[in-house]
């Protein structure tokens, strides 16, 4: 391999390019103070070739890095590339500093990466120009004011910890200009990409790679049976296949494993490619195993006539039996004629075939259950959702699988580790089948608490109206999260966190619905609303005699979320709970407002409060006042809310081992509150994320259409320790 050195002069070191060599594993040497100061970086190869200035330098790391799409993944991507590493020395601009970060920052509000959907070395150029600050930075990551561009930063140094490395060798507490570290060799494997925290305090991050891989040779499928809409399970498995598509610039094919009439339908089929959207996969093409039916049917045949598979009319009981006690079949013994006499039996259809399936003649005496005499073939009349019925015999999973993965060309097959029995049935038909080798990659189911992940289970909810459909609030599939306020961007980094861990998760809720926080807080909307039952009235007795209107943000920090009118009035409404926390005489601030002076409480015979008298002291402190008090103008211009809560489906945490989750139901998992908002609410859109100010975060489910009818707010989870509803 030919020898590549990086150099430069000691008193400016190329940190993004110095970053770029060790997330992208191109190994070079160091040679600091090898220039004069101010000349421009050089890479400097054996051949005696070399490569001048910083931009070239990092579009050369690009193209040849082991980490895909680093320079982008088209031309496209690559020239917008190209216009951040020439933006990127603006930060070294001491006037321009603050006016680059809240470009970016704005830039950043919906996006996790500058270009496209990958980490790039547009990235990398941004990060180093920040982290090349030094101090200035250091002191700016620790406000308020770029939320956006913090949030990237960080998230780009706690997935590429190898940049931090970089920082510490060559920046110094102001800035660029520490004395280098000696030498630099950037390891020659992928990227610490995936993170591993099945520990609850676990932050180390592992590297991944498959077994026998090849850059550009890689080509993986993501599988799903469309017998029910994806769920987060489904999503690991999706995500790690795109992961591992782009890591080694493969090919990723999506398959449904429609060999199953009775559960399938193009309903299923339809949303699955809606929520593979959705999570923002890209695959080269769509397959069914239903394309394979007929050579499958010629490969059963084939293996009937060569004797590794014979047919059995063994009654299902018995058979199992037989299979966990390793007694061979009284069929096993059958010969060729009369196995393909009752294999047309079953291509009919009739009564006889009906009694039979095929079964693989492996090992009956094998330790692993699975290789004994596994089921190949079986009868169903249920007609097909895709061809109808033209056929009477349908071939199982474990049949099917190993012969389209060589078939398509798929080179590893993720599966997860509940496979794990299988996978010696796997290899073994796939050598009987005389195929190519597939190699099985493993990684471990995602659990989660308190949630049914069998789609069995989640059709009963369905079928029996326990749920609005497969994609109600409380159901675990991608449509159903993002349904309750989930964003994808949050999903995605979840589950990458989790990795191609073998070690079994159990994960909770609250890691996913912090990430979502962090996500949402910085951008969402911030809007009033007050309970509808018990409301109280304040009366101000100096307050203004004419209503009047004034225009605030919609979020104080953000301010793309753009503008609200808020009406100023002598009466206002408060929230009981509010009401019933203030004392006579108390000053509280009024949000968005200023002070008041609460004069008077009212109440009735049974000692309930029913009306509050006060006066504004707008010159009084806010910093004085122990209460910060919402409010809403009591106007007829105000709209009906109902504000919804949902609950875990179940009511244990994790269901054991024969346990019927049917016994484990949760009784109330739907809460509805009437309340009332401000009236700029009439114009959210569906699916908008709003913060109401002191109540959380929500989800607008049903926007404003007439005053009758209320808009349908779904609350979104912040991470903190959820309340049953049920207490």
């Amino acid at each position: 391999m030919e020898a590549v050195t990086l150099a430069f002069s000691a008193d400016t070191p190329p940190l993004s390019v110095i970053a770029a060599a060790k997330v992208a594993g191109v190994s070079i040497s160091v040679d600091a103070g090898a220039l004069p100061s101010g000349s421009p970086p050089e890479l400097r190869f054996s051949s005696g070739l070399s490569l001048h200035g910083v931009n070239t330098l990092l579009r050369y790391i690009g193209r040849v890095s082991s980490l895909p799409n680093l320079y982008g993944t088209d031309a496209v991507q690559s020239g917008q590339i190209d216009e951040w590493l020439d933006y990127a020395p603006i930060f070294s601009i001491g006037s321009e500093f603050e006016n680059a970060c809240t470009y970016v920052n704005d830039y950043l509000s919906h996006r996790t990466f500058l270009v496209g959907f990958n980490f790039s070395i547009a990235d990398v150029a941004i990060w180093s120009a920040l982290a090349g600050i030094g101090q200035r930075w250091e002191s700016l990551r620790k406000s308020t004011k770029y939320q956006n561009l913090v949030r990237w930063f960080n998230s780009i140094s706690a997935e590429h910890t190898t940049l931090n490395e970089a920082v510490s060798a060559f920046v110094g507490k102001r800035g660029i200009g520490k004395s280098p570290a000696p030498s630099l060799k950037s390891k020659e494997h992928p990227p610490k990409q995936l993170m591993d925290t099945n520990s609850s305090n676990s932050s180390s991050s592992f590297e991944v790679d498959l077994p026998g891989a090849e850059v550009g040779k890689v080509c993986v499928r993501f599988a799903p049976e469309p017998s029910g809409y994806l769920h987060i399970g489904h999503s690991k498995a999706a995500l790690l296949n795109k992961y591992f598509a782009e890591r080694y610039n493969g090919r990723l094919i999506v398959r449904f494993d429609d060999t199953n009439p009775s559960k399938e339908s193009e309903e299923f089929v339809d949303n699955l490619l809606k929520d593979i959207e959705t999570l923002g996969i890209k695959y080269e093409r769509v397959t069914y195993t239903s394309d394979y039916f007929d050579v499958l049917m010629a490969m059963v045949e084939k293996m009937i006539k060569q004797g590794k598979a014979y047919v059995d009319d063994t009654p299902r009981e018995q058979m199992q039996k037989e299979r966990m006690d390793g007694i061979e079949s009284a069929c096993r013994s059958n010969t060729v004629d009369q196995n393909l006499a009752m294999w047309n039996e079953m291509l009919k259809g009739t009564e006889r075939g009906k009694q039979c399936c095929v079964r693989g003649k492996l090992d009956m005496q094998d330790p692993n259950k699975s290789v004994r005499d596994p089921v190949y073939y079986r009868c169903n009349a249920d007609p097909h959702h895709r061809v109808g019925s033209k056929y009477k015999v349908y071939p199982t999973y474990d049949f099917a699988c190993p012969f389209v993965d060589a078939t398509e060309g798929i080179t590893h097959a993720l599966r997860s580790s509940e496979y794990h029995d299988r996978n010696a049935q796997y290899y073994r038909i796939l050598d009987d089948m005389e195929l190519r080798k597939v190699q099985i990659y493993e990684f471990s189911r995602l659990n989660m608490v308190y949630t049914l992940l069998s789609k069995r289970k989640l059709l009963w909810f369905v079928q029996n109206g326990k749920v609005d459909g497969w994609d109600d609030p409380r159901f675990p599939t991608v449509q159903g999260i993002v349904r309750r306020g989930l964003k994808i961007e949050a999903l995605i980094q979840f589950i990458l966190q989790q990795g191609a861990s073998k070690n079994l998760n159990l994960m909770e809720w609250d890691k996913l619905w912090t990430i979502n926080k962090k996500i949402i807080d910085p951008v969402c909307a911030r809007h009033t609303a007050v309970i509808e039952e018990d409301r109280i009235l304040l009366t101000l007795t100096n307050g203004p005699d004419k209503p009047f209107v004034r225009i605030i943000p919609r979020h104080k920090k953000y301010e793309p979320a753009g503008k609200k009118a808020t009406t100023f009035t002598n009466k206002i409404w408060l929230d009981y709970t509010d009401a019933a926390s203030i004392s006579q005489g108390e000053e509280v601030t009024l949000m968005d407002w200023g002070n008041a002076i609460i004069k008077e409480i009212k109440k009735d015979s049974n000692n309930k409060i029913v009306g509050l008298i006060g006066e504004l002291h707008l010159e009084g402190s806010v910093k004085s006042t122990k209460l910060k008090l919402t409010w809403l103008p009591d106007t007829d211009e105000l709209v009906h809310l109902s504000l919804v809560e949902f609950d875990y489906l179940i009511k244990k945490k994790k269901l054991e081992e024969g346990e019927d989750f049917l016994d484990n139901l949760n009784p109330v998992t739907r809460k509805e509150t009437s309340a009332l908002g401000d009236s700029n609410m009439r114009n959210l859109k569906q699916g908008e994320v709003i913060q109401l100010e002191r109540k959380g975060y929500y989800r607008c489910d049903s926007p404003f259409l007439r005053n009758s009818k209320p808009i349908v707010l779904f609350s979104i989870p912040d991470g903190r320790m959820q309340t049953s509803l049920n207490n």
